[in-house]
């Protein structure tokens, strides 16, 4: 079922990572409804993102649950404001930013009848050891923003009273444009393009399991436009509500995504092999990889870029061009 392109839609984290692809790509696709976007410019890198982009109403996140009768006539929401700092400890703050918040705002959609599809984690899955079944209850995050969503998720499943759409998105490994402003948080392949251009070699970890080489440690890798074609999914079928594993299905390795970076700037091939901070060291994930026959059983049937295929679009038409905001969908 096709969504009427004139919908009203609100998303939050508007000009972080995945929101900026997601609003950019609505745009492109002819939503011309963006009733209002919500995030908060802490960071002067974030306000380009917002760039080129049609919305009617801004809100602070600080500001927005206090206001939520101002769009109380939205039939939309994409939540993909948090915190997504792995390294934050602090679980306070992680239960007032990213469950209470988000909390409020899944009952407000229950109450006003609104569509709610929000940003989950696959690091609700832990070390992996329970495997990466999207079907699967009773996870062990590693850290406290794994556990955020974690709770979140569980909360959602749980509740009897839902809103008319709900879906929760398990992301992997995601990469590629307006991802900026992560700083340590942004994906290997922003980062290790940095360090190519700044030293000529790029940094991975040593192992420390014999199992796997250094720079062999495994991710399910997947770029920021399969994200949106999934979510544009979602919005075109009502009838899917749960939470899905958003991966390629797919695992490669830290080292594969550094040729692939070499490979495609044309560049000889030099890693250099650091050591891991120990206080990373017993709660780092050696594997992910999602299983998605969720998401394909219900008819998403797209085929996932290749990690190679991905890295060359991004670094070609976004990394290595002065400006991003360009890119097209």
């Amino acid at each position: 079922m096709m969504t009427d392109r004139d919908v009203k839609i609100v998303i939050t984290g508007a000009a972080g990572f995945i929101g900026s692809n997601v609003h950019k790509a609505l745009d492109e696709k002819g939503f011309r409804n963006i009733y209002a976007i919500v995030d908060h410019m802490n960071d002067e890198r974030k306000k380009k993102h917002l760039e080129n982009v049609t919305y009617k109403k801004y809100f602070d996140k600080s500001s927005f649950l206090d206001n939520l009768d101002d769009i109380k006539d939205a039939k939309i929401i994409i939540h993909l404001g948090a915190c997504s700092d792995t390294t934050i400890q602090d679980e306070v703050y992680f239960k007032k930013n990213n469950i209470d918040y988000s909390k409020t705002l899944f009952k407000y959609c229950f109450e006003n009848g609104i569509r709610l599809i929000y940003a989950s984690s696959a690091s609700t899955y832990g070390d992996g050891e329970l495997g990466f079944d999207d079907s699967r209850r009773g996870l062990r995050p590693l850290n406290p923003y794994g556990n955020s969503k974690y709770l979140f998720d569980e909360f959602v499943l749980d509740n009897a009273e839902k809103p008319p759409q709900w879906v929760g998105l398990k992301f992997f490994n995601v990469y590629g444009p307006y991802e900026d402003h992560k700083d340590k948080m942004s994906s290997m392949i922003y980062q290790g393009f940095q360090q190519i251009r700044e030293t000529g070699k790029m940094k991975l970890f040593k192992s420390y399991k014999p199992d796997y080489a250094d720079g062999g440690q495994l991710r399910d890798f997947i770029y920021v436009k399969d994200v949106v074609d999934v979510i544009m999914f979602f919005i075109d079928h009502t009838e899917w509500s749960g939470v899905y594993n958003i991966g390629t299905g797919k695992a490669r390795s830290f080292l594969d995504l550094s040729k692939a970076i070499f490979k495609t700037l044309n560049i000889e091939l030099n890693i250099e092999y650091v050591e891991m901070p120990e206080s990373m060291r017993d709660k780092y994930q050696y594997f992910t990889e999602a299983n998605i026959s969720k998401l394909r059983g219900i008819g998403y049937t797209k085929t996932f870029y290749e990690l190679e295929e991905g890295v060359r679009d991004y670094v070609q038409k976004h990394l290595n061009t002065e400006r991003a905001d360009s890119a097209t969908y």
